[in-house]
């Protein structure tokens, strides 16, 4: 079995997604602590849920936890999947780090998808 570029690329795609992913969501369990700046994130989601008013601070600290989690949870999903796809094992695992990786970036999503894809033979 030759080892082809597409594998390797696939996954370091879905590593720097999932980087990006968990940076962004760390970022937001920073603001845990500063519940003054999250403020106007949270007044927009009570205003696109049809409530009015300023939020509490319970809300705060629940919309920014479910953030962050929506945040962490696929970037968890695709650094393991490029991990796997660097290792050329568990192709349904990598298959679905490079699906996660286009919920984050259809720039690097789709090649990743693509590639993973046109790959699996290569996987074990």
């Amino acid at each position: 079995m030759t080892r082809t570029w597409k594998v390797t690329t696939a996954g370091i795609l879905n590593i720097i997604s999932g980087a990006f992913f968990l940076i962004g969501g760390i970022t937001v369990l920073g603001l845990l602590g500063q519940p003054t700046m999250a403020t106007p994130w949270a007044s927009y989601a009570m205003y696109s849920m049809g409530l009015s008013g300023t939020p509490s601070a319970s809300f705060i600290t629940t919309f920014l936890v479910i953030l962050a989690a929506a945040l962490i949870v696929p970037g968890v999903i695709s650094v393991l999947g490029g991990v796997y796809t660097l290792k050329r094992s568990l192709w349904g695992l990598a298959l679905a780090g490079s699906i996660a990786t286009f919920l984050s970036s259809m720039f690097l999503g789709i090649p990743a998808i693509a590639l993973t894809a046109l790959s699996k033979k290569e996987f074990v």
